[in-house]
């Protein structure tokens, strides 16, 4: 039997969160507080939820990193800054002058406090660092919908202060996704870690050793620190992806997303939102510690990135890189290495070696080479080169996928081939 863990959280969280439930529950009480004929009980209603704001915000404290000095003065901060935006628009809806008027107050409260909790954190000197816990659970495969892990283990629960966020698998795994240039299969070494959540079965013997091992592998500053072309960084509290059009960064507090379709921040319980931004789901990463190997999953993208390629899938769109060598798969298909380019879309074509480019289109083909240009209005040509451009491609495309990389001379070969034949139809 396999059992779902989601975030663990102590009582007191779980009562903080009850809490805001009724803060809520009030606050639609008090708002009809005259349908109700509640209306002589005003100022003790607008107390009771000014009391249930305070508390349910240091209750809060610590969910992340433990209780600290700062984090007491930015829940008072919080519960201050709360309090004005009641008293201040309450006004509006019933509130009592006198309590209307000490909407500012609570303001500058909520200001100062920010600062002296700004100021205190910077004399704290508790660092919060990655746990392994020692304790572990049976392990047997795990699916996230076009990704999925296969094989059998054990997996160790990791833990950012009082939060676990993420997983630590001994064992061999394999995992298989799904993309547009068919199914990306990798078997893992040991250990590898899933910063997500996972469904596992009952609880089993540890491995100390092993413990002590991932806790010396997670160190940001070794997985991340001068890894240049990196776009997607994971550390369970730090998320970090960029890709074509789109940009994702979330930390405790703070989440940023950038799309074509608009931008929002979202800092603690405040968003401020530009356009209609698609927010994704929550990002998913399964790496391995040694070797360097990285799927990066976030909403409909995929990014998988390995010491010798990388692959990123967006929708119907994928690009390969491997070193200097690009595979585009999308409306056009191109395909780039060092100095040389071919390119297939809809009804164009083109291709680039050194000094020569022949490009296709409307039924027109042009010729670079040597320093001449020759243009030839030609539908079978304009055919020829398009024709010639997609065999280059589905050539070269196996062997860049396969590890080989561009056969520069099978290339040049072939392209000197469709120069012979298209100077037939030079006049």
């Amino acid at each position: 039997m396999s059992y779902p863990f989601y975030t663990e959280e102590s009582p007191r969280f779980k009562v903080a969160e009850y809490l805001k439930k009724i803060t809520a529950v009030l606050l639609i009480v008090w708002l009809f507080k005259g349908y109700l004929g509640l209306e002589p009980y005003n100022r003790y209603l607008v107390y009771s939820i000014i009391a249930l704001i305070f508390a349910f915000e240091l209750l809060s404290v610590g969910k992340w990193v433990g209780v600290t000095v700062t984090g007491i003065v930015f829940a008072l901060a919080k519960g201050f800054l709360w309090t004005s935006v009641f008293l201040y628009f309450g006004g509006w809806l019933g509130m009592p002058d006198d309590l209307h008027d000490l909407a500012g107050r609570a303001f500058a409260y909520a200001v100062v406090l920010s600062i002296a909790g700004l100021l205190i954190g910077k004399g704290e000197e508790k660092r919060f660092t990655w746990k392994v816990e020692k304790k572990t659970y049976e392990f047997s495969g795990a699916e996230f919908g076009d990704v999925r892990l296969k094989g059998r283990g054990k997996a160790y629960p990791i833990k950012f202060g009082n939060r676990r966020v993420g997983w630590a698998i001994d064992g061999e795994v394999e995992v298989k996704a799904e993309t547009p240039l068919g199914t990306i299969k990798k078997a893992l070494s040991s250990p590898v870690v899933v910063w997500g959540e996972l469904t596992v079965g009952k609880k089993t013997k540890a491995d100390e050793g092993f413990v002590a091992e991932v806790s010396r592998l997670i160190n940001p500053d070794r997985l991340y620190k001068n890894k240049k072309g990196s776009t997607a960084v994971d550390l369970g509290i730090v998320k970090v992806y960029e890709g074509e059009d789109f940009e994702y960064v979330k930390v405790p507090f703070v989440e940023v997303i950038e799309t074509p379709h608009g931008e929002e921040v979202k800092i603690g319980p405040f968003r401020i939102r530009d356009g209609n931004p698609r927010k994704p789901k929550e990002m998913l990463t399964i790496r391995e510690l040694r070797n360097g190997f990285q799927l990066t999953k976030v909403g409909d993208r995929l990014k998988i990135e390995t010491e010798e390629f990388s692959i990123e899938v967006e929708g119907g769109r994928v690009v390969y890189r491997s070193g200097n060598e690009t595979l585009s798969l999308g409306d056009a298909v191109s395909l780039r290495s060092g100095d040389i380019s071919v390119t297939v879309g809809k009804g164009r074509a083109k291709i680039r070696i050194e000094d020569v480019v022949i490009s296709a289109r409307d039924g027109v083909v042009k010729i670079r080479a040597g320093g001449r240009t020759h243009t030839i209005e030609n539908e079978e040509a304009y055919r020829l080169v398009v024709r010639k451009a997609k065999e280059i491609v589905e050539e070269q495309s196996a062997g860049l996928i396969e590890g080989f990389g561009v056969d520069r001379t099978m290339l040049t070969r072939r392209v000197k081939e469709l120069l012979d034949e298209l100077m037939n139809y030079v006049g």
